[in-house]
């Protein structure tokens, strides 16, 4: 169940599909704000959490000055992971994801 509490969003990993694997990438359900203290509190919590930094003062290290999208992803055929695509579900390859929704993308 996703977390209801305004700016305590869960962060995970990226393993979807589209996007340059040679980065980090963290994301979040919904277009969330990071300049809400909140907001880079609950990411830099994720990241030190992960192993991606070691400590808290590193990962706002990390998040300071990194670029931030708000897009969208959805399933394709059930798989487990989500693949980038348009506001209307369609991927850069032209096929069509299901249950679309938004997420923030933020490239480490």
């Amino acid at each position: 169940m996703k977390d209801s509490r305004l700016g305590e969003c869960l962060w995970y990993e990226w393993t979807g599909e589209e996007l340059d694997s040679s980065n980090l990438v963290f994301f979040t359900e919904d277009h969330v704000d990071l300049e809400n203290e909140i907001v880079r509190r609950a990411l830099a919590s994720s990241l030190q959490r992960d192993g991606s930094a070691d400590s808290l003062g590193d990962a706002f290290k990390l998040i300071e000055g990194a670029p931030i999208f708000h897009t969208y992803a959805g399933e394709i055929d059930g798989e487990t992971y989500y693949t980038i695509c348009e506001e209307n579900g369609e991927t850069r390859s032209g096929d069509y994801v299901d249950s679309v929704v938004k997420v923030t993308l933020v490239y480490l």
